[in-house]
This record gives structure tokens, C-alpha cells and sequence, in this order.
């Protein structure tokens, strides 16, 4: 199979421990770009916390996309344009505040380039080391969520969210996307957005075929599009029913696992191997 487009997940996928990228991972997709393929990031990070990764890659020269905030946004990296939008009504921001008080978790969100949340939580601060923006502790939650934001998340220590997750995928089904990215964040999008179904619209954009699409992922926000692709990719380090659903299953993220993808399905190939 000729494949045309590899994405990636962002933290325990593409990025080591430290979040950096390997140098031959970042030399595997830099050959890979090299050859025509499209290099798309994928993450539940803000657009704003990719920025760093998307230039270290340079995809902006090679005309390449971002899907953020879970793919509530598709943003071209040579215009700066964001190709798809989604994004949640104040209400419905306001209404899982409601609920993670109700729940008794934290939350936060995401307004301008920083993160705000009501109550000091230890994992909007690990969110923040991860992405690089600041934590903005207000007075009242609802009283700063005045415009529609692109996603919401509750935080917790994960055995306490599991089945907050379980819960609330039962109470907002058809209403809104619950999906964990990381064991301790449980993320609310609009119904529908998800990494996959991002990935559907850019690729239909782009006039590239599910069959010629590569999506590496760890967490069970990536489900959707490990499904989707038609070479779904779990990491080594991935949750064992992640490994369940994927075509491959590929070498941990500290052990150079994309680049093993990219140099066995595209780079093998371009090679004629």
C-alpha cells in the first residue's frame, strides 16, 4: 500500500517523556516529507501548545495541518487559517461546571492563550508544562467563560475520574464528545468532534483516500482516528484495549516507535524495499 499522509498524536505518541522528538524520529519524517508525504499532528493540546512541534517539523513550509483541541479546529500551518471550527456555547461550558461540581472534580478551559479555571488544581498545572500556556485562576468560572470556547476539561486523580467518565459518557450521549486523553483529563467537545472525524473532513479536502492515511496514536482520545485510518498505529506504551483495536502495534515512545512506522510503511516503500 502507498500511503499519503501519516498523523500523529502529540505527548506519549511523537513526543518522548521530556517532550522532545528523537532525532531519528524527527529525521524518518523529515525523508518521509521529503518523498511528499503529509506529516499532521493530531492532539488534545490547544493549537497554541503544537506551535513549537509544527516548527521543529516544518510544516508549514511543506504545507502541512494541525488538528487541535481534539479536532475542534483544523489549522492550515502556511496560512495561519483554521480550515474547520467547533466550539461549545457558554451554556453548555456553564453546565459542566455545574456537573464537576456536582461530581466533585476539577475543571478548566481554554480562553485567549491561557488556561482558566476557578480552583488551584495540580493537573491544569501539568497541562500548563505540557502546552506552555499560563494558568489563570479566576473568581467565578462562568463569569470569564462569556464566548464559545473549544473545549472543556475535567480533572482528577484518574482512578476518581474512571467512572465519572463512564458516568457522564451515559448522561451527555448525543449531546457532547467525552473522551480521556490522558489518564487524568477527560475531555468535552461538541458531539461529533473528534480526531477522526477531523481527520475525515481534512483528508476529503484534500483529496486523499482513508486507505492511504497512517494514524499513530496511545490514548482513547486517538481511538476514533486509529479506526478511522486504514493503518491504525498504537504505541508499545499504549493502554493494552488501545493495542486491541489497532492494524499495528508499534514501539514505545521512548523507544522511537513512529519513526519504526514511518521507515517500515512509507520510507521502505518510497525505496522500493
Amino acid at each position: 500500500m502507498t500511503y499519503k499522509m501519516i498523523v500523529l498524536d502529540l505527548d506519549d505518541t511523537l513526543l518522548r517523556d521530556d517532550h522532545t522528538i528523537s532525532q531519528k524520529t524527527k529525521q524518518a519524517l523529515m525523508e518521509a516529507q521529503d518523498a511528499g508525504i503529509k506529516v499532521v499532528l493530531a492532539s488534545g493540546r490547544p493549537t497554541y501548545g503544537m506551535r513549537a512541534v509544527a516548527n521543529e517539523l516544518l510544516l508549514a513550509e511543506y504545507g502541512s495541518y494541525l488538528l487541535s483541541f481534539n479536532g475542534a479546529k483544523i489549522i492550515n500551518c502556511q496560512t495561519n487559517e483554521e480550515e474547520f471550527s467547533s466550539a461549545l456555547s457558554p451554556e453548555t461550558v456553564h453546565r459542566l461546571y455545574e456537573i464537576s461540581k456536582r461530581e466533585n472534580v476539577g475543571i478548566h478551559t481554554y480562553i485567549g492563550d491561557a488556561i482558566v479555571t476557578e480552583t488551584e488544581n495540580p493537573y491544569s498545572y501539568i497541562e500548563s508544562d505540557i502546552t506552555g500556556l499560563p494558568v489563570e485562576v479566576v473568581s467565578s468560572f462562568n463569569e470569564a467563560v462569556k464566548e464559545p470556547v473549544a473545549k472543556v476539561l475535567m480533572l482528577k486523580e484518574p482512578e476518581q475520574l474512571i467512572p465519572v467518565e463512564k458516568k457522564l459518557q451515559e448522561e451527555l450521549k448525543g449531546k457532547l464528545s467525552v473522551m480521556r486523553s490522558k489518564p487524568y483529563f477527560l475531555e468535552f467537545t461538541e458531539e461529533g468532534v473528534t480526531k477522526g472525524e477531523s481527520l475525515n473532513h481534512l483528508i476529503q479536502k484534500l483529496g486523499i483516500k482513508q486507505e492511504e492515511v497512517i494514524a499513530v496514536g496511545d490514548s482513547y482520545n486517538d481511538l476514533t482516528m486509529i479506526k478511522f485510518a486504514g493503518l491504525g498505529v498504537a504505541m508499545g506504551n499504549a493502554p493494552e484495549d488501545i493495542k486491541a483495536i489497532a492494524d499495528h502495534i508499534t514501539d514505545t515512545n521512548m523507544n522511537d516507535g513512529v519513526a519504526l512506522v514511518v521507515e517500515n510503511f512509507i520510507l521502505n516503500s518510497v525505496k522500493g524495499v
